[in-house]
């Protein structure tokens, strides 16, 4: 497992305490699992994802990923609208492990309230929580 000084997390995300990230895009948000929750889990061996269409708010279960450990549920960052997820995944899980921000993202969500990204962590402020 990571120090957590070894942990990548990139300055231009949001994150939460439950250890999802959050990234801004042209009226959407892409989100998936942190550097730290995939190092936690171990090998990733599937990632169940929700549907395009499905609606959520803020802090819903929207999908779970299971790994040679334990399953684990993610819950969404914002509230909104799924309008596309990350189908690599259905063949290779483990993309969240070797790539957990950009080939391992889990869904795209279109917000509610764009306003509610406000609300999450900014790096410090997450490296804050994983020191306890």
């Amino acid at each position: 497992m990571k120090e957590i000084n070894q942990l990548d997390l990139p300055e231009d995300l949001k994150y939460t305490k439950s250890h999802e990230w959050a990234k801004k895009g042209v009226g959407t948000i892409k989100v998936g699992l942190t550097d730290y929750a995939q190092d936690q889990l171990g090998e990733i061996v599937f990632v169940e994802v929700p549907e395009v269409g499905d609606t959520f708010s803020k802090g819903d279960e929207f999908a779970n990923v299971e790994s040679v450990k334990a399953v684990s549920e993610i819950y969404l960052p914002i509230s909104g609208e799924i309008v596309a997820i990350n189908e690599e995944l259905e063949g290779a899980p483990e993309l969240v492990n070797e790539s957990c921000y950009n080939k391992g993202w889990i869904a795209e969500v279109k917000p509610n309230d764009p306003s509610e990204l406000d609300s999450l962590l900014d790096k410090e402020a997450y490296l804050s929580t994983l020191k306890g």
